[in-house]
């Protein structure tokens, strides 16, 4: 496995993006543990990317105009009700105080809007579909050296959000403890919900 894949992997893993955004907003909202939830559904999200990109279902989705518009528009849908509900305090990773069953209840919505935030952007496949095949050697074995790339790929994909989950779940004391800041964050991140949703919009096949 080369440095250089290895390397711009994480480069690409660690650019703060939709699953990072996610598991910052989900570990200042509900701490370690929602934070947690909210890395594993990032990289169950990319997981139909990857398969996409090794079976060759990227190059239909490249090659349909129509199909990639569908997925690409909703996924735009999905982030700008994100933003919404982030600015509002509401769904998924809102701070509202919760019984043990509302807590279970909104457990499973942090890893279904998570899984969803990436599973509605085409683009990631279309990502693994030109990247991976970069650093596969051409013949026998090669599904196999893709499979393990994958594997990697995903394990950092897991650790870098976790880190930025965690690392919010860290400061959220001290957030939650000055209101007006709180409120700060939150629109922040929901302008940038907002922000990556009009920058799927713009995004194109090519």
């Amino acid at each position: 496995m080369s440095v250089t894949f290895l390397l711009t992997s994480f480069v690409i893993v660690a650019t703060p993006g939709t699953g990072a955004l996610y598991a910052i907003t989900a570990g200042l909202a509900h701490g370690r543990r929602t934070a947690v939830l909210a890395a594993l559904a990032g990289v169950f999200g990319t997981l139909p990317h990857l398969l996409a990109a090794i079976t060759g279902l990227a190059a239909l989705l490249h090659a349909s105009g129509v199909a990639f518009a569908v997925v690409k528009y909703a996924g735009v849908a999905y982030l700008l009700y994100m933003a919404w509900a982030t600015w509002h305090d509401r769904g998924a990773l809102s701070l509202e105080a919760a019984t043990r069953e509302q807590e279970r209840a909104s457990a499973a919505r942090v890893v279904l809007a998570g899984v969803t935030l990436n599973l509605l952007n085409p683009k990631l496949t279309i990502f693994f579909f030109a990247f991976l095949p970069q650093f596969v050697p051409a013949g026998a074995g090669a599904l196999a050296t893709m499979l393990a790339l994958s594997a990697v790929f995903v394990a950092m994909t897991f650790v870098v959000f976790l880190g930025y989950g965690l690392f919010a779940a860290a400061v959220r004391d001290a957030v939650l403890a000055r209101p007006q800041v709180l409120v700060r964050v939150r629109r922040a991140f929901a302008l940038t919900f907002a922000g990556l949703g009009v920058r799927l919009a713009a995004e194109s096949r090519a």
